[in-house]
């Protein structure tokens, strides 16, 4: 029986597979065992099940193994569908899933494809559970929007080239209406912060700079949603949308994302405090409005917290 076990992948581990880098830490266990361990559902990547042995890992990834199988498999989860129509779909994205497959995934068997998942996929499987693909049409998606892994929220994708274009021209003009709520240590005040973001701030990882010729504008308004005991509910509107935009304004602020590991760092390696102890990123996106590509109406909806965010809130207000 494999002991609980939880360790974080070095540099010399990364994008090795998670059988690989499970055998270097057992080194006393078998290659067979290690397979059915994961495949048996004993070991989580950043707290997701992983029943892929091929998975692939990155640096600073944090692998746990538990002694007995986990069945709640990824796959079983329901999605909820918020608007279907022939031209886009509405749809309530989980924490801890990828919006869409990385393009090396693309040929994976549809039997290794199930071991983890994409929002894709899953609404794809919802949408034709419906019954309301029409005959002879694809169930292909068009993807006009991102939601990070570890975000939940809500998200839309298109069915049509023509609702492709008209909601990619509604983002690029950033006249879709996006709401965020995020968890932060400390209190924010409510401001206005615009910035130059750039993929390497100088120690790889994307930030701010005071150049605007090198960085690409981002206009993240903030305000304060509930104080909490040391901590703060934030609602955050976006103006643009910038990859990674909110984590790094908020931790540029000194108040990083609860749960986020990534831009927890300074560039001068300082690292900022957390202390929510909260596995994953805390950050919801409660709000999409956007015109109809087609029918020119105006939609918009609004979702809930995901429990895990709620037990916590309702931890930190007592």
């Amino acid at each position: 029986m494999i002991k609980p076990n939880t360790f974080k992948i070095t540099e010399t581990e990364a994008s090795q597979t998670i059988a690989a880098v499970i055998r270097k830490n057992l080194t006393s266990t078998s290659w067979k065992i290690i397979k059915k361990m994961i495949e048996a559902g004993q070991t989580k990547i950043n707290g997701q099940l992983c029943l892929d042995p091929a998975r692939r890992v990155k640096l600073n990834d944090e692998i746990s193994l538990s002694s007995k199988p986990e069945n709640t498999r990824p796959d079983k989860s329901p999605l909820t569908i918020r608007h279907l129509d022939e031209h886009l779909v509405v749809v309530e994205k989980p924490a801890m899933i990828n919006t869409v497959r990385h393009p090396l995934e693309r040929d994976w068997t549809e039997t290794r494809k199930s071991l983890s998942p994409t929002l894709e996929d899953l609404t794809i499987k919802a949408i034709h559970e419906t019954g309301k693909l029409r005959k002879g049409a694809k169930s292909r998606l068009r993807v006009v929007q991102r939601l990070d892994k570890e975000t939940s929220g809500l998200l839309v994708f298109a069915r049509t080239v023509e609702a492709e274009r008209g909601l990619g021209k509604q983002f690029h003009q950033h006249s879709v209406e996006r709401k965020y709520l995020a968890l932060v240590p400390g209190l924010l005040m409510p401001q206005r912060i615009e910035s130059y973001l750039v993929r390497d701030r100088g120690d790889g990882r994307r930030g701010s700079l005071e150049n605007s010729q090198q960085g690409k504008i981002a206009i993240t308004h903030v305000t304060i949603v509930e104080r909490l005991n040391g901590f703060t509910l934030m609602g955050c509107k976006l103006e643009t949308g910038r990859t990674h935009q909110i984590r790094i304004h908020l931790a540029e602020k000194g108040h990083p994302v609860c749960g986020d590991r990534v831009y927890r760092n300074t560039v001068d390696g300082k690292l900022l405090p957390d202390g929510s102890g909260f596995p994953r990123v805390a950050l919801h996106a409660a709000e999409l409005g956007f015109i109809h590509p087609i029918s020119g109406q105006k939609m918009n909806w609004t979702m809930d917290m995901p429990e895990d965010l709620q037990k916590l809130i309702t931890r930190l207000r007592k």
